[in-house]
């Protein structure tokens, strides 16, 4: 067991403690108030001075999928050798073992939505992972977690490279309908009552099922304006649960993001403006989108940026006008809840995960540091040799 004491505790719950304590059981937080008595079998975490936050959470990334510092060898997110491939998963690609995640946790990210790349019009099956562990099956928290597909310009450019369909966003559009048909006629035929329209076992229409029934969203990458409107249009044709992923030009349609109602995961908007449907990025939009009501996300694209600058990105979005508190939420609660695991992280809350950092000032501080990484309930990172600031 575990006890944190005398800590600044930011919940994200909507409470903070100025000397609050934290009681750590079982890798999961078992008592939260002002005033505790140490047990004799407790670790004692004295917090004084102290900032304590629940671990940040990256709502997409492709932490594990393209590992750090080398090319084909770690390069594993994409197969862009067909247009269509829901049936691959994530957890058969990534390597825990890459430093980035060890990155991730010294950062205070102690979650990380994963999956394919946007080669493909569908590119497979996220997952949810804790960042510190050795062996991917013991770090998921959600798996699948969403279904990934991509409009735009890259499946555009990577088929169109090949001489091969989509080369426009007319294809694009028609491949994903089509095999959104044909997966719901499947499950119709699987469902029938008539044994004799069974269908034969078909491993790409299977594990589209879950999407169908809206037990998990579709993962839309969409930059333009135009795109976004054309993953709308689809998803309200199938009756889809949707994320708006990247929505770089979100903040020119906002009044009608508003009345659609789908959230957005906003970023990579710490990099360059390196092919044309970036042309819009700015940092405005995160807070725009916030401002109008929508649930919103700050993500990394890990690796297009780091991981391990998630508080950055959030940071800078609240330089561009955003609630300082609300930029907070972004990248814990918000992306727990728009992932479908608020159950477990997100926040410090009695009877959730124990995935807690203390901060020696502000995450938001450019000079910020992470004290200590406790994630389910176990040590995974302490900074050694520094003082309080």
């Amino acid at each position: 067991m575990i006890l944190i004491k005398n800590a600044t505790i930011f919940t994200m719950e909507g409470k903070s403690f100025i000397k609050g304590c934290i009681r750590i059981k079982n890798g999961k937080i078992k008592e939260i108030s002002e005033n505790m008595t140490s047990h004799p079998d407790e670790k004692v975490i004295d917090a004084e001075g102290y900032l304590v936050l629940p671990g940040f959470v990256d709502a997409h990334s492709h932490l594990g999928m393209w590992e750090d510092g080398i090319d084909i060898e770690g390069a594993d997110g994409n197969e862009s050798t067909d247009p269509v491939t829901p049936h691959l998963r994530a957890i058969d690609a990534i390597n825990p073992m890459d430093r980035s995640f060890e990155e991730a946790y010294q950062a205070g990210v102690t979650a990380t939505a994963t999956g394919p790349g946007s080669a493909n019009v569908i590119g497979g099956q996220f997952a949810v992972i804790k960042t510190f562990g050795r062996r991917i099956d013991d770090m998921i928290i959600k798996e699948p977690a969403a279904i990934k597909c991509a409009f735009g310009e890259n499946p555009k450019r990577v088929y169109g490279d090949q001489h091969k369909t989509p080369m426009t966003r007319m294809a694009t559009a028609a491949i994903l309908r089509e095999t959104l048909m044909e997966a719901k006629e499947y499950l119709k035929n699987k469902e029938s009552d008539n044994e004799d329209k069974h269908p034969d076992f078909d491993m790409q229409f299977e594990v589209m099922i879950p999407l169908l029934k809206k037990e998990i969203p579709l993962k839309a990458h969409v930059h333009r304006a135009d795109d976004i409107f054309t993953a709308i249009r689809i998803a309200k044709e199938f009756d889809l649960k949707m994320t708006l992923d990247h929505c770089t030009e979100g903040h020119l349609i906002v009044d009608y993001l508003k009345e659609e109602g789908y959230p957005a995961i906003i970023g990579p908007t710490f990099s360059e403006r390196s092919k044309v449907e970036l042309r819009n990025l700015t940092f405005d939009t995160p807070g725009i989108l916030n401002k109008a009501g929508i649930k919103i996300a700050i993500m990394t694209d890990h690796g297009v940026i780091p991981i391990q600058y998630l508080s950055l990105c959030a940071a800078l979005a609240v330089k561009a006008g955003m609630d300082k508190e609300e930029a907070l939420k972004a990248i814990t609660i918000y992306p727990a809840e728009i992932l479908g695991v608020e159950d477990r992280i997100g926040s410090i809350r009695e009877g959730k995960d124990a995935d807690i950092v203390i901060w020696d000032r502000h995450p938001f501080d450019i000079e910020s540091r992470v004290k200590m990484t406790i994630i389910d309930g176990k040590i995974a990172y302490q900074q050694n040799g520094s003082d309080k600031k």
